[in-house]
């Protein structure tokens, strides 16, 4: 069972690594598949029981593969015609989920009951957001002009979708293979005014998100939205999406993210508890005990409770592990049979990849898994049990110890205070703060609930506490995934039991991962990326010792920005650990919006912006405005910045878009033309300022667009007197100000500009580099670097 286990997962995570499903005729070659394995299953042929391992982890490997290809083929068959994206479509249908509050609105899931647009084709799952129609920011404190959706409520209405399309970054997160899991199939906003049709329909999945609704309800009214409300409820059912960007990391620097959602502990907790009042209760009344024994009895009512439990949580990978671990147990119980933690793993294993094949590729399911099966390792087969602290000390070593790997290519960074933090939050979190929580979220009683935020704001503050010391957290590059192998068999040789020798050799296996170092510029060379940040700029410039970060994308919502979501994972995933320089070209959110994030998160030497003084920086960091004449060289490469003069900041008429920082970046290979948001009257500045003195300065061999392509700028006269071989355009996908402009994307490609674009290609790589003949610009876009067979097509 763990080999066919093990070579099902490897099967099912290759599928998700091709940039192209295999036709429908070989996915269905799983039936044979299964043929097979079913007349071989006690086979007694020489060759078969000479390989055996060997034999079913292929036909594992195989069934694994082909199992993921036929589920995602057929998912994918239901998709949002191209034609129709963007048009107005009515719809009938069931609001699927907890609606999440937003500062633009509501976003929900929506299952599409009836199509009344005629001849128009719409997946049966899809999500929506209510957009505030409040007129302005002033107005946040009155009412929204819209009704809020409830889970389970019928609704008539008009929608403008889209098919499911993320940014793509290196060491980003691909929304795009989480909505083809979740099987959302587009993204959408209602407009005019819904009508609903029913208050509630009756369905199982809807009545569980309707208790789901009123028990995040009654956390958002007891707690009154005090800071932390939002851990609780992610506690209690899973929905985490309140959690704010401080929190998360935080958590994260500490090593407790695992204990802030329902995990696995939550519900092995819960579903003991549970075992326990029923094994106390039930052998106390004799008919009772005649009727069923008491260890069946218990048993039953602790996977019902852990069910119930997952539901609310919303089903997780975590919650789904746990539940069919506990399920394998109870149905080995009340068979008489006995199994083994390997095989009970094993099987949980390969129930969690049946149902959902794209869990191999999310970090939940090898974290959760991970941990148990180190766990069983690390504290199984030993000749007596040790004594509990010890035990306690040992798993946490374990743990520390084991997960070391995962966390640096997944997080690039790992927890050197987790030991610590867990063993408080642990028994904190899941013993009194999840129990008060859930008792007092199901039961008409507020104090369980202000006594487990009160508990949990005190362990925040003893984590704060922790998270200031200065080793707390150990941060690098992301390592290559080949270092996996010899990182994993190194972790498993120093838990191997006292008394086996050399056990500390086990650090020679971490070496590669921690050693190897990313390929860095030589000096007069430079790396440059365009971060795809959606409607947004960020530019990140590496030279061979320093960094430069141009821009930082939107702010999307109070829990969510470009510069911890995109831009700070990139830094870190490429070993970057200070910003030497930060320019912030002006005020407008889809180029300033994630720079707080930035400023917080990553240690920088200077700052230069055009935003007013009023904005508040970190202390420490030397700030300034960015002006014509300032100038600057890093490792052989010129930095200059051409725009605004500094005369021009005493100018109030001048728009922020024409006050943005202009940078021209050269090296040994060729030159970068940075323009931020510049409109026409900026360019004919520009173009006045240096005809005469300088006439070849705006001259570059690659440029990003100005203002993304609007019809606002990039004047003929401006494209002609930089004459870029290269432009860049950093647009969101299907953006609402139609950017680029096809009149604009015309004018460049008049003049034989080879054109990329952010929505399309993802991020932009440029490697100047002078190690050939010929000093030469490498392009590559992450889109067709890493393309998998979920992404779209352009």
């Amino acid at each position: 069972m763990i080999v066919f286990a093990l070579g099902f997962v490897l099967g099912a995570f290759c599928l998700q690594q091709m940039p192209v499903l295999p036709d429908l005729i070989w996915s269905l070659s799983i039936i044979p598949i299964l043929f097979i394995i079913f007349f071989l299953r006690n086979a007694k042929f020489k060759g078969i029981n000479l390989f055996r391992a060997k034999f079913w982890l292929c036909i594992a490997l195989m069934f694994g593969f082909f199992w993921s290809a036929a589920f995602a083929t057929f998912r994918l068959a239901e998709a949002l015609p191209v034609d129709w994206q963007n048009k107005s479509i009515e719809l009938v249908g069931v609001v699927a989920s907890v609606p999440v509050q937003t500062e633009q609105g509501v976003r929900f899931n929506f299952s599409v009951e009836r199509v009344l647009t005629k001849t128009a084709t719409v997946p049966a799952h899809i999500s929506l957001t209510v957009y505030d129609k409040r007129p302005s920011q002033s107005q946040l404190n009155e009412p929204a002009q819209f009704l809020t959706p409830e889970a389970g409520q019928r609704w008539r209405l008009f929608a403008r979708l889209k098919r499911p399309h993320s940014v793509q970054n290196p060491h980003g997160f691909d929304f795009e293979s989480w909505s083809l899991a979740e099987n959302i199939r587009a993204t959408g906003r209602v407009q005019g005014k819904p009508v609903m049709l029913d208050a509630f329909v009756w369905h199982p999945r809807y009545i569980v998100e309707r208790v789901r609704q009123l028990v995040k309800q009654r956390i958002a009214k007891v707690l009154d939205d005090q800071p932390y409300s939002g851990v609780i409820q992610a506690l209690v059912m899973g929905d985490d999406s309140q959690i704010s960007v401080s929190d998360w990391q935080l958590f994260l620097r500490t090593g407790i993210t695992h204990l802030m959602s329902i995990s696995g502990l939550h519900i092995t907790m819960l579903s003991g508890l549970m075992f326990a009042f029923v094994n106390f209760a039930w052998r106390r009344v004799p008919r009772l005990v005649n009727w069923l024994p008491t260890r069946k009895a218990a048993t039953l009512a602790a996977v019902l409770t852990a069910l119930a439990y997952a539901l609310v949580a919303g089903f997780s990978v975590p919650t789904q592990r746990t539940l069919y671990m506990l399920m394998v147990f109870a149905a080995a119980l009340w068979s008489g049979r006995r199994f083994v933690i390997a095989q009970v793993l094993a099987l949980a294993l390969v129930v969690v990849v049946l149902i959902d094949p794209w869990a191999v590729i999310s970090a939940g399911f090898w974290l959760s898994f991970g941990a148990v099966a180190l766990l069983s390792f690390a504290l199984g087969a030993r000749v007596a049990p040790p004594h509990w602290l010890k035990a306690a000390v040992y798993t946490q070593w374990a743990v520390t110890v084991g997960m070391l790997p995962l966390l640096l290519v997944m997080f690039h960074q790992a927890s050197i205070i987790s030991p610590i933090a867990n063993a408080v939050a642990i028994p904190l979190i899941s013993f009194f703060v999840t129990p008060l929580a859930l008792l007092g979220s199901f039961l008409p009683i507020d104090w369980p609930l202000h006594l487990a935020y009160y508990l949990l704001e005190r362990g925040v503050i003893f984590l704060d506490w922790l998270n200031q010391l200065p080793v707390a957290v150990w941060q690098q590059h992301a390592p290559a995934l080949w270092t996996l192998v010899p990182a994993f068999i190194g972790v498993i040789w120093m838990l191997l039991p006292r008394g086996v020798p050399l056990r500390w050799l086990g650090i020679v296996g971490l070496m590669p991962m921690i050693l190897i170092q990313p390929t860095s510029s030589l000096p007069g060379e430079m790396k440059v990326t365009v971060l795809d940040v959606g409607q947004g700029l960020s530019v990140v410039v590496q030279t061979a010792t320093h960094a430069l970060l141009y821009d930082a994308g939107a702010k999307f919502n109070l829990q969510s920005d470009a510069g911890s979501r995109i831009v700070v994972p990139f830094l870190q995933g490429e070993g970057i650990k200070q910003l030497d320089g930060f320019i912030v070209t002006h005020d407008d959110n889809d180029h300033s919006g994630g720079m707080h994030s930035v400023l917080n998160l990553m240690p920088i030497d200077w700052f230069a912006s055009s935003i007013p003084e009023s904005v508040i920086i970190p202390a420490g960091v030397e700030r300034m405005k960015c002006y014509a004449g300032q100038s600057w060289q890093w490792d052989g490469v010129d930095f200059e910045m051409l725009y605004p003069a500094l005369a021009d900041y005493e100018n109030a008429a001048i728009k922020d878009n024409d006050r943005s920082c202009v940078l021209k970046i050269t090296s040994a290979s060729g030159s970068l033309l940075l323009t931020g948001d510049i409109e026409r009257k900026a360019e004919l500045a520009l173009m006045t300022a240096y005809q005469d003195m300088s006439p070849n300065i705006l001259k570059s061999d690659v440029m990003v667009v100005p203002h993304h392509g609007s019809k606002t700028s990039s004047l003929p006269d401006f494209i002609a007197t930089v004459s870029p071989n290269v432009v860049i355009f950093t647009t969101g996908y299907l953006n609402r100000f139609k950017h680029p402009r096809p009149e604009i994307l015309a004018r460049y490609q008049a003049i034989d500009s080879k054109v990329f674009r952010s929505d399309y290609h993802g991020a932009i790589e440029l490697n100047y580099n002078n190690r050939q003949t010929s000093p030469q610009i490498e392009i590559k876009s992450w889109r067709s670097q890493h393309k998998r067979y979920w992404h779209d097509r352009f």
